[in-house]
Order: C-alpha cells, then structure tokens, then sequence
C-alpha cells in the first residue's frame, strides 16, 4: 500500500486514500468496475494487474487501500461481509490442532464461528476476559496460535488494554487480531497500539447508513498481508465493485458522523443513569465504567453504542424494544439512524447458554446522529 498518505490527518485520508482522480476522465470518484474479467496485452499481459475481478477490481483496489491508510497497515482487504473476513483470517493463520484465545464478550456470530465451524476443523478455543491481562495470559497454551480481541466488546461495552495484551501475545510468539467495528478507525488505532491484524464488519460505521453488507482485514505486516491476499483469492468471498463504491462513500464522512454518535451517546447515557427502571448503563464514557481510563488512553472518544439494564428482567427489556418508535427496533449498527435491540433474543441469541451468554435484561443501542433530545424523548416514553 501507498505511504503517500502518511503525513496526513485522519480526516483528510478518510477521502483521499485510494481516491485517486480517474486518468480517463479524471471524475474524482473512482468508477464502480462492474466487471468480471479483463482484456490482456498479450498472454499474461495484465493492465494494471488485472485479470479478473475476484483476484482484484479497481473500485475494490481504491477501498483496500483507503481502509489500510486508515489503521495505517501495510495491506488492506475487503470481504463480502464480516464474517467473511473473519473466515479467511482463520483459514489463513490456523490449522487443525491449533488453539485460540477468545473473549468473554464477543459478538454472537464470531462466536457461532468458533463453535459451530471452527472447531469442528480441529481448532480449539478458551474464553478469557480479556479486559484483565492475567486472565488472557493463563488462558495461552502451547498450541495458542492467535488471540482475539473486541473493544470495546459487543454488547456488553468491555474495554481490553490493547496495548498490554499486545505484549502477552509477543512474549507467547502469538497474534493479536482486534475486532474494531464499535470503535472505528477515527476512535481508534489497534495496530499502532501493537495488533496485528484488524478486523471490521463494514456494514457498520464505515459503511455508516445501513445500505450495504461487508468486512474487512487490515495487516499491520506486509508478509502477512500477502498470505491473507492469496486466501481470500483462493476462497473468493470478496467485496463486489457496487459495495465497495458504497463504502467508500461512507467513509469519507466517518470522522464527522463518528464525532456526532459519540456526542449523542454521551448524553443518552448520562440519561439512562438518572432514570429511576434503569439498573445499570454500559457506556466506557462514564466514570464508573471499569474500563473507562483504558478507553480514555487508547480511543479518540467513546462511540456511539450503549447497553443498559432495566428493572423487570427480561419481558420489561422486551418491551422498552417495542415501545421505541424513533429507536429502530433492528439487529445491526453504526448507521446515521437510532437502533434498539433485545441481544439475548437477536443477536446474540446463539451464545445462549456459553461463557458469552449475555443478561436477559439487558438492551443494546445503536446511538444515531439524529437530534438527541428527540432520541431522548423517546427513551423516556419507551421506558414508561
């Protein structure tokens, strides 16, 4: 990838990374190459590397290397979805017989991943909290391989110290991968931090408006890169030229749309405090958080997602979900509108009954970027 856009904020990489102007008519979107397969100068004779468009696209190309100038990583990839990229990360770097640390809290289908296919190829799994380092160094094995990281984590807002577990993952020769999607590139920077590998689902704030599905793999080293190039050529999950278009567009607002969800989200939970049915708010903004002073260090602010538990258990949490009307009831994230959900019974239904089970009183929110005192407003009628 280009170092060219090194030197520059964050802001100003957000739109021009990978944004080159169009040589042929110089539009200063890069085209969407709805294309399958290229004309050859000769056999082998490749026009810019490319011969056909699961192996490399040109509107694919420029998201691939806006997403690595991002994290500031040597090789940017993008997958159908998030999962996907989660896959071809797992293929690439285990083999049966292998081991993997994985968090306390994650999200369901990271989870369903380990569980119900990983593990059936062999490949062995212990779940630590990774929020304090002692319990992720004596879950390390002789067959540890990789150790996974959410932060903050999904849906209960933990924070890991990625800088500290960067350090038990060297001393055991192993890598780190973090799960970035909550906080986002413009929050914050697990590579610099010592990761070596970043995942993102797309769909979420990088997309930003709820319209598109994908996933993305960032590599800190360029060795690595390159073999998580050749499997997802091999396996062949990758973003199409459309949903790479999409991205990117979304991208190129991260910055502002994120300093809006965080703003909201820092006032709707100081709401959820103060309200008399809510037992407890999870936001690593607060000052009681356990994780707040690490989140505080490691992120630009705290992102725009919040859990809250409510008096009443399960059906009352239950019905704040079908009570809020501007609140979306919906099971994703990160996009410009507000969502609400039930983890227990959505997304995160099939951890039921793991290490990863999740409270049955417990709702997530997806803070979005509308007028926070309509979204406040809501909350109070949604809680009665």
């Amino acid at each position: 990838m280009s170092d060219q856009h090194n030197h520059q904020n964050f802001e100003t990489r957000a739109i021009h990374a990978g944004n080159t102007a169009d040589p042929l008519t110089g539009a200063v979107v890069p085209p969407i190459y709805q294309v399958s397969t290229y004309k050859q100068d000769g056999v082998g004779g490749l026009r810019g590397g490319y011969e056909y468009s699961r192996s490399a696209n040109p509107t694919r190309t420029a998201l691939e290397e806006n997403l690595a100038a991002l994290e500031g990583g040597r090789r940017g990839l993008a997958f159908a979805s998030g999962l996907a990229a989660e896959d071809c990360l797992l293929r690439t770097l285990l083999a049966p017989g292998d081991h993997v640390v994985i968090p306390n809290d994650a999200y369901g289908g990271t989870f369903r991943l380990f569980a119900k296919v990983v593990q059936r190829w062999g490949v062995d799994f212990s779940v630590a909290n990774t929020s304090d380092v002692d319990s992720v160094r004596a879950a390390v094995n002789d067959r540890t391989k990789l150790i996974w990281v959410e932060t903050p984590s999904n849906p209960l807002l933990g924070i890991t110290d990625i800088e500290a577990v960067a350090g038990v993952a060297r001393q055991a020769g192993v890598k780190l991968v973090v799960d970035n999607t909550f906080a986002s590139p413009y929050l914050q920077q697990p590579l610099a931090l010592g990761a070596d590998v970043v995942v993102h689902s797309l769909t979420k704030y990088m997309g930003g408006h709820s319209d598109v599905v994908g996933g993305a793999l960032i590599a800190a080293d360029a060795e690595l890169g390159e073999e998580l190039a050749y499997h997802q050529n091999a396996m062949g999950a990758v973003a199409g030229p459309f949903d790479s278009w999409i991205v990117l567009r979304g991208i190129k607002t991260l910055a502002v749309r994120m300093d809006r969800h965080s703003e909201n989200a820092t006032k709707v939970a100081d709401f959820l405090t103060r309200h008399p049915k809510v037992t407890q708010v999870l936001y690593p903004g607060l000052a009681e958080h356990p994780g707040h002073e690490v989140a505080a260090k490691q992120m630009r602010s705290f992102g725009g997602m919040i859990s809250f538990r409510v008096e009443g258990g399960e059906e009352a949490a239950v019905g704040v979900c079908d009570r809020a009307k501007l609140f979306t009831l919906g099971e994703s994230l990160g996009g410009v509108e507000s969502l609400i959900e039930h983890p227990g019974r959505m997304t995160h239904a099939s951890v039921a009954g793991s290490a990863l089970e999740v409270p049955a009183d417990l709702v997530r929110l997806s803070v979005g970027i509308e007028n926070v005192d309509d979204l406040i407003a809501d909350l109070r009628e949604a809680l009665g």
